[in-house]
């Protein structure tokens, strides 16, 4: 599973090897302590994706895959106003098969996520 850090503008893409636990039954909008990881940091998860690539929706209850029909938002973007389809998202808590974890964080550590964690790529 792969964290994804977004804080001031930047993202920053952390392996969790052993830490999947904290994430594991957790929900979107679901706030964690990430000490472990980054100490004193406390991040928001904002959504994710499976192994196949099926993006979360908050919506949709459940750790399962589901269609819905969607107007707008994660997992559809309509090319024209007022179009509906229905698709395949995934639901809003963290399972084994979520590949990775989107997380905005609230509370900053004393230690800069640069110096924790290095390489940066920069947020579009």
């Amino acid at each position: 599973m792969i964290l994804n850090i977004s804080h001031k503008g930047k993202s920053y893409k952390v392996p969790l090897e052993g830490n999947e636990q904290l994430f594991l039954g957790k929900k979107i909008g679901d706030e964690i302590d990430i000490g472990l990881i980054a100490p004193g940091y406390k991040v928001k998860i904002t959504g994710g994706s499976d192994t196949a690539g099926t993006p979360m929706r908050k919506d949709v209850h459940g750790s399962g895959k589901k269609y819905v029909l969607l107007s707008r938002g994660p997992g559809y973007r309509p090319k024209e106003k007022g179009i509906k389809k229905r698709k395949l998202v995934r639901g809003n808590t963290i399972s084994n098969e979520i590949a990775q974890v989107n997380v905005v964080v609230i509370v900053e550590g004393e230690t800069p996520l640069e110096q924790l964690f290095g390489k940066k790529e920069e947020s579009s």
